[in-house]
């Protein structure tokens, strides 16, 4: 049976609207749900660490922390939901509704709702004998540039034994998955008029020869790095989005490429950037000052447990299920950097993800919480 104050923390947890947008228009502040936090977990004897996230729009990060000694157990998700869909929700966004055996509202299930499900998880737990510490991490914008992710392992504030990411996984063990760099290749040319094609610099000619070169690169790295984990098992590149020239009459002056790479573990980001650095500068060669590439938001690296501390085993002992790849991103890669064992695992469907209507099935709810208690029992009482 549901507690009432598990609903309650739900329905206040979707209440406190927390969007994470590249628009400054609709991007706003967490703070809200930080202190909102901050507030219940101080309850349960948890020393509250908020911080400033640096370069965001008056974004947060929450470290609770209870208990003390070296190793533990971090329990993370993010604060911040998307953008929703107007006039495409049946209910209200922000007012949790309970349907047919679903709890209905923008970060139901990703991720804001996690959070009631660790309050709920803490009620059965005998804080008093943490022979470890527990520690509980609200990270800041992972829905556009993962700044709060990226602080937190910059600080290294922490150093626990394992870190569990409740992003909706099924309760499925995530245990590794591919990275994503997002690239914008400008081409600048010479306008003219196209009866003297020598009069002019043709940017989607020169794009031409840089697209033979990223086409390339691409069939290299497909035969060079291979992860058979993943259902796509090698590192994809998306040439995803053109524009040239504004007429058929008019030599072309500029032309755009946005384009995207998704590496495997085994790649890091750096030598990936690299590598398409070197894959174009024949053409920056034979064109000087005509080609920039730039990020169009930092890259997300790739993911894959550490597993020294054998978090994989006790997952999938605890869940009964096999820990999986996944091609979506998350903030694993930079918790990995505290030099924990990190998985992600959580309630709730990806397919509910970034979408109206979100909703979490209450028939996660039991199996959750007691997967919850189980892994601060296991890690931090023994």
């Amino acid at each position: 049976m549901l507690h009432s104050s598990f609903l309650e923390h739900y329905r206040h947890i979707i209440k406190t609207s927390s969007i994470s947008a590249f628009d400054e228009k609709i991007d706003e502040s967490n703070l809200p749900i930080i202190e909102l936090l901050a507030g219940w977990l101080t309850d349960f004897g948890f020393s509250i660490n908020i911080q400033a996230v640096p370069g965001t729009n008056n974004k947060f990060n929450l470290l609770a922390s209870l208990g003390s000694g070296e190793g533990g157990l971090l329990l993370c998700g993010h604060s911040d939901t998307v953008p929703f869909d107007e006039g495409r929700w049946q209910s209200d966004p922000f007012k949790l509704t309970e349907r047919d055996g679903k709890l209905f509202g923008l970060g139901t299930c990703d991720m804001k709702g996690f959070f009631a499900f660790i309050l709920e998880a803490l009620k059965a737990v005998e804080l008093d004998k943490l022979t470890k510490p527990l520690y509980i991490l609200a990270s800041a914008d992972e829905e556009t540039s993962m700044a709060g992710a990226r602080f937190f392992a910059q600080q290294q504030l922490i150093k626990p034994d394992m870190a569990i990411i409740g992003e909706p996984t099924e309760l499925v063990p995530i245990y590794k998955h591919k990275g994503h760099i997002a690239q914008s290749l400008n081409i600048q040319g010479k306008a003219g008029h196209s009866s003297d094609p020598a009069k002019g610099v043709n940017a989607i000619e020169i794009m031409y020869q840089a697209i033979g070169q990223l086409m390339d690169l691409q069939t290299k790295l497909k035969a060079k790095y291979h992860d058979d984990a993943f259902s796509v098992p090698h590192v994809t590149m998306n040439l995803g989005h053109i524009h040239g020239g504004d007429g058929e009459n008019r030599i072309c002056g500029q032309c755009l490429l946005n384009f995207d790479l998704r590496a495997v573990p085994e790649l890091s980001d750096q030598e990936a950037l690299a590598m398409i650095d070197a894959a174009l500068e024949p053409v920056r060669e034979r064109f000087p000052n005509r080609l920039s590439l730039d990020l169009m938001y930092p890259t997300a690296p790739s993911f894959a447990c550490k597993d020294e501390q054998n978090i994989i085993e006790l997952a999938e002992k605890l869940t009964g299920k096999k820990a999986k790849s996944a091609n979506y991103a998350t903030e694993a890669p930079f918790i990995n950097l505290l030099g924990c064992d990190t998985l992600v695992l959580g309630p709730g469907s990806i397919d509910q993800a970034h979408q109206p209507d979100e909703f979490m099935s209450l028939s996660y709810v039991e199996p959750t919480v007691r997967l919850l208690q189980q892994f601060i029992h296991g890690v931090c009482i023994g």
